[in-house]
C-alpha cells in the first residue's frame, strides 16, 4: 500500500491494456466485451492514470464484441475524461481496427498491418460429401429461411441473396464507426472500406493511424520520461473451469490462427 506524501508530486501514470487475439466468445483467452469489462474499469479508475494505452494485436472477429468492446472504451474515456492512445502490433484488422478506432489517437509500427474494413462469411460445402457416401441430410423447418445456408444442402440463389445482404448492413455499420472516429484524418482513397490493408506509414497518409510510434517510447514524448506504466490483461483460465472440451479449445485455437493467417503472420 502506498502513502501518499504531502508537496510530493507523484508521476504521471499510463495504463496499459493488452488486446491480443481473435475477438469472440469462443476459445480461452478470446477477446469479448465480458472478459474485458473488469479490465478495462480497472485500466480507467484505479489510481487516477493521465491515460489509457491499448496494445493491440488483433487480425479480428466478432462484429458485435467488437461494437461492444469499442463502445465500452469510448464510455469509460468520457467519464473519467482520460484519453485513450492504441499502439498496433503485428496487425489491427477488420474487429482488431474497429477496437483500434474507439482511441483517440493510434499509433503502428513501420510493418504493423492496419484496415482491413470489411465483412466476411466463410463456410463449407459438405453435400457432395454426403451424396458420395449415401447419406440423406434430413431438416425439417417451421419459417423457410430457418435452414439458411446449410453446409450439408446446396447453396441457393435465394440465401446468398440474403446473406449478401446482412453481410452489406454490417460493412455499413463498420464504415459509420470508423468516420465517426477518424473523421476528417480519413483520405479520399477508392479502396478505404473496400478490406483492403495498409502497411506502417501507409496507413498514417491513408488517415488510419495518426503515427508510427511506439508504446513506451511515445508514452514518454507525451507524459515525460518519469512516467509509469501499470499493466491490465485477462487472466489465463483453465480449460475445467470455462467448461470447454479439448476440441472445443482446439478449435478456438485453429480459428484465431487461420485469423492471423489470412495477413500473412
Amino acid at each position: 500500500m502506498q502513502i501518499p506524501i504531502p508537496f510530493v508530486k507523484s508521476k504521471p501514470l499510463v495504463s496499459v491494456v493488452r488486446l491480443q487475439g481473435a475477438i469472440g466468445t469462443q476459445g480461452r483467452g478470446a477477446l469479448n466485451d465480458a472478459a474485458l469489462a473488469p479490465v478495462l474499469e480497472r485500466a480507467f479508475r484505479r489510481g487516477k492514470p493521465k491515460a489509457v494505452a491499448l496494445e493491440i494485436n488483433s487480425p479480428g472477429g466478432s462484429p458485435v464484441q467488437s461494437s461492444l468492446i469499442g463502445a465500452r472504451i469510448r464510455r469509460l474515456s468520457e467519464e473519467t475524461k482520460v484519453p485513450v492512445f492504441a499502439f498496433v502490433e503485428d496487425v489491427a484488422a477488420s474487429g482488431g481496427y474497429w477496437i483500434a478506432s474507439a482511441a483517440d489517437e493510434i499509433f503502428a509500427d513501420e510493418s504493423s498491418i492496419l484496415g482491413s474494413i470489411g465483412v466476411i462469411s466463410a463456410g463449407f460445402g459438405a453435400q457432395v460429401f454426403l451424396n458420395r457416401q449415401g447419406i440423406e441430410r434430413r431438416v425439417h423447418t417451421a419459417g423457410k429461411s430457418k435452414s439458411m445456408l446449410d453446409p450439408f444442402r446446396p447453396e441457393t440463389e435465394e440465401d446468398v441473396a440474403r446473406l449478401n445482404r446482412i453481410l452489406g448492413q454490417l460493412h455499413e455499420t463498420f464504415i459509420a464507426q470508423v468516420k465517426a472516429r477518424r473523421g476528417a484524418k480519413l483520405k479520399n482513397d477508392p479502396d478505404l472500406f473496400t478490406g483492403e490493408i495498409w502497411i506502417g506509414r501507409s496507413a498514417v497518409e491513408v488517415g488510419l493511424a495518426d503515427g508510427v510510434a511506439h508504446l513506451v517510447p511515445g508514452m514518454k514524448a507525451r507524459y515525460g520520461d518519469k512516467v509509469k506504466f501499470r499493466r491490465y490483461g485477462m487472466k489465463k483460465r483453465l480449460i475445467p473451469r470455462l467448461g470447454l472440451s479439448l476440441a472445443e479449445e482446439a478449435l478456438g485455437l485453429i480459428e484465431e490462427r487461420a485469423g492471423y493467417a489470412r495477413f500473412g503472420l
